[in-house]
């Protein structure tokens, strides 16, 4: 078995102090790790590490013995702010959970507040999570961490009570609920995790240096998992060959418990279970740590459009499910795409409000990020875009008019 830390994310540094920062995988496998007990540094850690020697200088694990595939997907940001008169040195790593933790990048100590919180153990035979886990006192979640009724879909009442209803046959609560084995006799259909709707790899986030406010794009996300045994795994269904027909195991599952499947966790007559929006784009002042602005990104699926209960709904302002949008700043301009699954374009808004100024169509839908660079005095912005065997892995240059 092999059980590994590695940086998926990029690394970053501070060239003056000579520091580099590594924001590290999850040891394997994910949702179970009995196998591996205590809390397992330095996964799903940031790691900074003094480049004149190799020394660790300091690190911070952001999910104790990691499960849930929570690894960290964005690279560290530097920036220098000033946090209540004091001028800070700081890194920020954001997280699939939707919680932004802040670190002095020389010291490594906090910028605000982080506190343990107790969390749910697992009924699992075997494994051992950690009582506690890490929350930051600020900034505040992405997105709420749980579901309470209050946060459920209203756009009529039927829908509402057939949201309650669901979540009622369900154990919910925030991003460690730990999955359940699929032989479990417990009293509900499964146990949800809320909380998952933060940063990936797909849609990495920004920030502008000159005014401090980190951009990330997000929304909310509930599932749920089963674990089963590893013996259950195994039989002659591998290593197949077309000649003879023979199969044969290839190996021996030697984990206790592996990934299972899910629990059946659905909204009412298809639709979100939760109140919109379903994407957007949160802006956060790293100055003070709060909120500044929360805009939707895109319009309702065509789902939703031509949905029977909601052909009397105002749908404004919902979002597109899963519209992850790509951002970058430059000038006085947020720049953002809709996500992988919306349309093919570019929007520019005020980065300081969010307001909508301007939009562009794309080839394809932009994906992963965006890069800038300036040409003889003219800036220009670079779109990764694709889709499906459409304009895979290519890149749109656009340039900037004079000024922004």
């Amino acid at each position: 078995m092999c059980i590994r830390d590695r940086s998926w994310a990029p690394l970053s540094a501070d060239l003056d102090r000579g520091i580099v920062y590594i924001p590290t995988n999850a040891p394997t496998i994910d949702y179970y790790g009995g196998f591996r007990p205590g809390d397992n540094l330095f996964g799903t850690s940031i790691i900074a590490l003094d480049v004149a020697t190799g020394q660790r200088a300091w690190h911070f694990q952001t999910v104790h013995h990691p499960i849930w595939n929570y690894d960290l997907p964005n690279v560290p940001i530097l920036v220098d702010v000033n946090v209540e008169g004091e001028d800070v040195p700081m890194v920020i790593q954001t997280t699939k959970q939707g919680m932004t933790f802040a670190f002095n990048r020389e010291t490594g100590e906090p910028v605000w507040p982080i506190e343990e919180h107790s969390v749910p153990a697992s009924i699992v035979p075997g494994e051992q999570l950690s009582p506690t886990q890490p929350f930051p006192t600020k900034p505040a979640p992405l997105n709420p961490l749980g579901l309470s009724e209050d946060q459920l879909i209203d756009f009529t009442p039927e829908l509402r009570r057939e949201a309650a209803d669901i979540l009622s046959q369900f154990r919910v609560g925030g991003p460690y609920m730990p999955p359940l084995p699929n032989n479990h006799n417990e009293s509900v259909k499964g146990w949800v995790a809320c909380g998952a709707g933060g940063l990936n790899i797909t849609h990495p986030a920004t920030l502008d240096p000159e005014t401090g406010y980190l951009y990330q794009a997000n929304g909310p996300g509930c599932s749920g998992r089963t674990v089963q045994p590893g013996s259950d795994v195994d039989g002659d269904t591998h290593g197949c060959t077309s000649d003879s027909g023979e199969c044969t195991t290839t190996g021996v599952t030697v984990s206790d418990w592996v990934q299972g499947g899910g629990v059946g966790w659905s909204g009412p007559q298809g639709l979100p279970i939760y109140k919109p929006p379903y994407s957007k784009i949160t802006a956060i002042d790293m100055n003070t740590g709060e909120h500044v602005f929360a805009i939707p990104v895109g319009e309702a699926s065509e789902q939703m459009k031509r949905h029977p209960a909601l052909q009397d709904v105002d749908l404004t302002g919902v979002g597109t499910p899963r519209g992850k949008a790509i951002l970058m700043t430059t000038g006085s301009l947020l720049l953002a795409t809709e996500g992988m699954q919306g349309p093919a374009v570019l929007n520019a808004h005020n980065k300081k409000t969010g307001e909508k100024l301007g939009s562009i169509e794309l080839p394809a839908p932009g994906q992963y990020g965006m890069m800038t660079y300036q040409h003889e005095g003219r800036q220009f912005i670079v779109v990764q875009i694709g889709q499906g065997g459409t304009f895979p892995g290519s890149l749109v240059a656009l340039a900037l008019p004079e000024g922004d």
